[in-house]
Parts: C-alpha cells; sequence; structure tokens
C-alpha cells in the first residue's frame, strides 16, 4: 500500500462520519464505530467514527478499507482534518487491510494508493514502518509448520539481518551442547527438524539503553508425549508468535533507526512425538545449573524460555531491559480475555512504562501481580524446581513465577512476562486485526523502546 500525501482522483473517497447523517440513516448507517455505508454511485465510502481518540480513528480507517474487499477498489483518498490522525489512519488502513493469501490460487484485489491530504509526513512514515513490521511477523506466524520449521525460521532471520544490517548469530544443536542448554534441547529432541536459537542484535552508536527481547518460537507444538485433544492442535502453528513478535519488533527498530541497542533471542523449536522424546518424570538441567522436573510435556515453551533467558544474561552486557514474549499459557487467556496480553513483573516502575505503551500503542495489556503462596506451587521433591505448578489455578503466574528462577538477582528489576496467548492467534476478525495471526506485541514493543529511549530514568 503507497501513501501519496497530496490530493488526487481517486475510486472511492473516504469520509469519517462522527454524526448523524438523516441522508445515510435511510440506508441504515449511523456514525457508529465499525459501520460503514459506501455510494459506489458518488465514489463516497462513509465509516462510523464515535470518539476522536487515536484508537477510534484506527478502528473506523479499517472498517472502512475491510468494507472495500472484494471490489476491485485499487485507490482511496483520504482528508484528514487534523495531522495528529495520520498514524491511526495508515496503522488502521494497513493493519486492517491485511490478509493471507499464501495458499489461495486466487487472490484479492488489494487497495494499492491511498492519497492522504492533511497528513503529517513523518508520522505517515513511521506508521508504515510499523505496520510492515506487523505484517511481516502475520506471515510467518500463519505460514504452516512444514513451511516454517526452524530452520526456515533461522534462515528468515538471517535475511532480515542481511537487509537492515543486524547482526546475527545462529546455534545448533551441537552448539547448544556446548553451551549447557539441556532444557530447550530437550523439546526439540523428538523432531525431525533440529532446533535453533537464533540472536539478532541492532547496535547504534548513539544507543541510550540496551534491551533484550527474548521470544518462543515453537514452530509447531503437538504436546509431545503429554499429547494435545485434536481440536487444540489446528492452531499450533501460532505457538511461535513470540518469537516472530521480536523478529518484528527488531525490524521495525532498526529501520525507525531508535537509539537502543536491540538484542532478540528466539528459541525455534518443534515440540513432537517419538522414541526419543522427553517425558513427564524426566529431570533436566538448565544452562544456569538449576534442574528441572517435568510433569507435562505441553509445557514446553518455559523450557525453551528458560535456556534462551539464562543465554541473554550471559552474553548480553549492561542489560536495561529484559522482556519475554510468548504464548504461554491458556490461562492467561482464560483470566483476562483472548484480547488482552498479560503483564508480570517485579517492578511497578516496569509495568508503568509497559502500561504507557500499551496506551500508545493500542495493544491492551492486564497486569497480574505475583503472589508468594503461588511460588510454592512449583516445588520439587526431586529436583530444584518443578515446571508446572501443582495446582491448576494462576497458572499463567505460577508460569512467569517458573521463568523468574532463570533471571538473575541482579535483573530481577529490569525484567517483564509478556503473555501474548490470547490475542496472538484468534480464529475470527476482530478491530483492524485480522482471523489468525494479530501481530500482537510487536506495536507494543516498539512503542515501549520509543518511550524508553526518549530519557533514560
Amino acid at each position: 500500500m503507497e501513501f501519496i500525501l497530496e490530493s488526487n482522483e481517486a475510486d472511492i473517497h473516504i469520509i469519517f462520519q462522527n454524526k448523524s447523517d438523516e441522508f445515510l440513516e435511510k440506508f441504515g448507517f449511523e456514525a457508529k464505530l465499525e459501520q460503514t455505508c459506501l455510494l459506489p454511485e458518488k465514489g463516497l465510502l462513509y465509516t462510523g467514527l464515535e470518539d476522536d481518540d487515536e484508537e477510534s480513528v484506527k478502528l473506523a480507517a479499517a472498517a472502512a478499507i475491510k468494507a472495500l474487499r472484494g471490489k476491485k477498489i485499487t485507490s482511496v483518498a483520504i482528508d484528514l482534518s487534523e495531522k495528529k490522525y495520520s498514524k491511526a489512519v495508515v496503522e488502521g488502513l494497513m493493519l486492517g487491510a491485511y490478509s493471507f493469501e499464501k495458499y489461495k490460487n486466487e487472490k484479492s484485489t488489494p487497495v494499492e494508493t491511498v492519497y492522504l491530504t492533511g497528513a503529517d509526513a513523518d508520522a505517515v512514515a513511521q506508521a508504515q514502518i510499523v505496520s510492515v513490521a506487523t505484517n511481516y511477523t502475520r506471515d510467518i506466524i500463519n505460514t504452516t509448520p512444514d513451511d516454517a520449521t526452524p530452520a526456515v525460521i533461522a534462515s528468515l532471520a538471517t535475511e532480515l539481518a542481511n537487509s537492515n544490517n543486524l547482526g546475527c548469530v545462529v546455534l545448533d544443536t551441537e552448539q547448544m551442547e556446548e553451551e549447557k542448554m539441556g532444557s530447550m534441547l530437550a523439546v526439540g529432541r523428538a523432531s525431525a527438524h533440529e532446533s535453533k536459537l537464533i540472536h539478532l542484535s541492532y547496535t547504534p552508536e548513539n544507543a541510550k539503553q540496551t534491551v533484550a527481547i527474548i521470544g518462543k518460537g515453537l514452530t509447531y507444538d503437538s504436546g509431545g508425549l503429554s499429547l494435545k485433544p485434536g481440536d487444540f492442535m489446528t492452531t499450533m502453528k501460532s505457538d511461535k508468535s513470540g518469537g516472530c513478535a521480536a523478529m518484528g519488533i527488531i525490524k521495525a527498530v532498526s529501520e525507525l533507526k531508535l537509539p537502543v541497542e536491540l538484542h532478540v533471542v528466539v528459541g525455534a523449536v518443534e515440540n513432537m512425538i517419538g522414541g526419543n522424546a522427553y517425558k513427564p518424570d524426566d529431570v533436566l538441567r538448565a544452562k544456569n545449573g538449576k534442574t528441572i522436573e517435568v510433569k507435562n510435556t505441553d509445557a514446553e515453551g518455559r523450557l525453551v524460555l528458560a535456556d534462551c533467558l539464562c543465554y541473554a544474561q550471559e552474553k548480553i552486557e549492561n542489560l536495561d531491559s529484559i522482556l519475554d514474549m510468548a504464548t504461554l499459557t491458556g490461562a492467561c487467556a482464560v483470566g483476562v480475555g483472548e484480547y488482552t496480553t498479560g503483564l508480570m513483573a517485579h517492578s511497578k516502575k516496569m509495568i508503568k512504562k509497559m502500561n504507557k505503551a500499551s496506551q500508545k500503542s493500542g495493544e491492551q495489556v492486564a497486569y497480574l501481580p505475583f503472589n508468594r503462596f503461588l511460588k510454592k506451587l512449583i516445588k520439587s521433591e526431586v529436583a530444584d524446581v518443578c515446571h508446572i505448578a501443582s495446582s491448576r489455578y494462576g497458572g499463567a503466574i505460577t508460569a512467569a513465577h517458573f521463568l523468574d528462577e532463570f533471571i538473575e538477582e541482579k535483573n530481577k528489576d529490569k525484567w517483564v512476562h509478556i503473555d501474548i496467548a490470547g490475542p496472538a492467534f484468534v480464529e475470527r476478525e476482530w478491530g483492524y486485526n485480522p482471523f489468525g495471526a494479530s501481530g500482537a506485541g510487536v506495536r507494543l514493543g516498539v512503542e515501549y523502546l520509543r518511550q524508553i529511549c526518549k530519557k533514560k530514568d
């Protein structure tokens, strides 16, 4: 989608309608969010706008572009009433227009050109970068397991590094064995596809902060020997959402040229069954030497993240922030809903920063507080820690307590656990998000990094 910042003839002119209109009411249109009215003979498309905040504008723009699907419309025009809406309109159009058609023979006709008058050129350019990165993330997540193996994810990371001048290190099984990453290696050992640890780095000269983002990259999760029911397997290509979002974030940050040293560590693994699969009752040894009692092989993501967190803290110096991002627990989606990301951290200051990023980005978050009594539920009688709790309740928080075992004491107040299990992949359209992958975490992460770059607290 190309944005041209001038007035011109277009197939359709989009109008944001924020008050009732007697003529439009005859067609059943009210000035309500996500309502549209297309008048093709006049070349007009009205889209409802209830409030003047950025998120409402974004949703209205997305509703408009979605209303043109299948209409063979290739250009639209929008006259902005205020420059402050530039970012919201661009993101709404680009995110709302997304469709994943890689495996379809018949492709839809997309809107190719947007004539945008009254816009802020810098805001438009930045919104395009973030939107492209979000859609890039969506594409990888939506790709099927056979076409997005750990090796393929590593190849995509290498391509991204080459195109965006990033550092890139990819570890294979033998190298991870040398690093003593027994927790992550156990998860992937029954797969025909070798596990990969991917480390991307963006190191500008003027960096104000150093940040690591660790992403869960389960390219497919069968549940292992604790096999998932059939109905729960059909969306498991989405279990790589955290790792893909981390890649989307570093893509956007490097193109925005933000003054932050950013490291992305992705554990790309496939959790399968076989004679050599890891088992309930196994005891694994993580990179930091801690032993882990396994009780359910379907709680594999935290085992991958444990070693990746240890790797990041060992290899990256002077960290100011550590974020881990994962589709970690169904319990989080049960607790806060499927459209909201769960946040867990020791530092109220970090949560405050993430909340601010949430408000600016439009990604909804909810804070789930740690509880000292829940931590007791991951006590093991045979190892240093058990990777799942002895109770079915509080599963999102007990998973974070487990990860906390792999955060060094000096980094406790620098770490935020981000559980995107709810919004990362939903089997229905919602707002400006499509069926399937939403790219959850990309805009939130970029906005967090943008905020901390403004000043060093």
